[in-house]
């Protein structure tokens, strides 16, 4: 395939949601027991020695703003960040990435979302976290006009007390001159369906996207195929349920294609999520068609679970349209 140059450069995004700043802690340690049951197992008392220790910047927000940047859009971030070390470090980045942080909101005196990830050789993580000031995020700390101009919003996980700036956020979606990816977590999973808000904003969404399970718990559905039914139904555009080495499965109401993942060497997860919404929604705007959409986002994950951290990873719109245009992805209809 080929993806010409355009004006990507010229999309400008608003990712909503978290900023947090990341210590990885990686282990010679191996993951116990099998299936959904895996756990990393540190006993009481024992000392554990740790090979590597990374610090790096994350948080879903954070992540898809840097990775639309990187792709040549005029990337934008909306979310709390504390006056502390961490929460400099966070803007340090930002300025390296060139995102604009004009509709962020610092907070004195409180303490920026700080991880702790614990990861083993396969690549798998425990993360121990503390919101901090993520969990401030509301109407009156969102910045309505901002988030207007936007020509396109990507709405990252949120605390339940976030939920509150989902009025506006709607009212401007209902202008119809902002397109919207949706990445739901946390209470938008729990209360499914079920919740009218979720209702409302899910039939404003362009680019849908969870995992396996969390399409199921979200959608109330007992198998990948009726749950993409049913969210079509209520609305999302087009709908992407990733299954991480099983590949992933998306439609638009019109086709279903799957597409499978790239084998390569896993050295972190942690991001991956973020880097596959973060290329699909490049190549929406892109104008690509879904298989492409797909192929870019897996591209994209699978060059971010090849690097420790959720942003090293990520690539660039040159490197992008290269490996898109050279890649061996076959992308099946269903």
């Amino acid at each position: 395939m080929t993806v010409e140059p355009t004006t990507s450069h010229r999309h400008q995004t608003l990712s909503i949601g978290g900023a947090t700043y990341d210590l990885f802690v990686r282990t010679a340690e191996q993951l116990h027991g099998d299936g959904t049951q895996q756990s990393i197992r540190l006993p009481v008392g024992a000392k554990i020695r740790v090979q590597e220790v990374i610090e790096a910047c994350g948080g879903g927000a954070a992540n898809t703003s840097v990775g639309l940047r990187r792709l040549g859009c005029d990337a934008g971030f909306c979310g709390i960040i504390g006056s502390d070390q961490w929460g400099q470090r966070i803007l340090q980045n930002f300025e390296r990435e060139r995102v604009n942080t004009a509709a962020a909101t610092i907070v004195d005196s409180e303490t920026s979302s700080f991880s702790l990830i614990l990861s083993v050789p396969s690549g798998e993580r425990t993360i121990l976290y503390n919101p901090g000031v993520n969990e401030h995020m509301h109407d009156a700390l969102f910045d309505r006009e901002r988030a207007a101009e936007a020509g396109w919003i990507y709405f990252n996980r949120i605390p339940e007390q976030g939920c509150m700036i989902e009025d506006d956020l709607l009212a401007i979606l209902d202008t119809g001159a902002v397109g919207l990816t949706w990445n739901p977590g946390g209470y938008h999973l729990e209360s499914g369906l079920r919740e009218e808000s979720n209702r409302l904003l899910l039939a404003h969404t362009s680019l849908l996207l969870l995992n396996k399970e969390e399409a199921l718990q979200f959608s109330g559905a007992s198998t990948v195929a009726d749950a993409l039914a049913v969210l079509h139904q209520g609305g999302a555009t087009m709908i992407c349920v990733t299954d991480a080495a099983g590949g992933t499965v998306a439609t638009d109401g019109n086709q279903t294609f799957f597409c499978p993942a790239l084998d390569t060497a896993v050295v972190d997860t942690t991001g991956a999520g973020d880097a596959f919404g973060t290329g699909a929604t490049w190549a929406l705007l892109e104008g690509c068609d879904l298989p492409d959409i797909l192929r870019a986002g897996t591209i994209n994950a699978t060059s971010v679970i090849g690097a420790i951290g959720a942003q090293p990873g990520l690539l660039t719109d040159i490197e992008m349209r290269h490996r898109l245009q050279s890649n061996t992805l076959d992308v099946d209809e269903r």
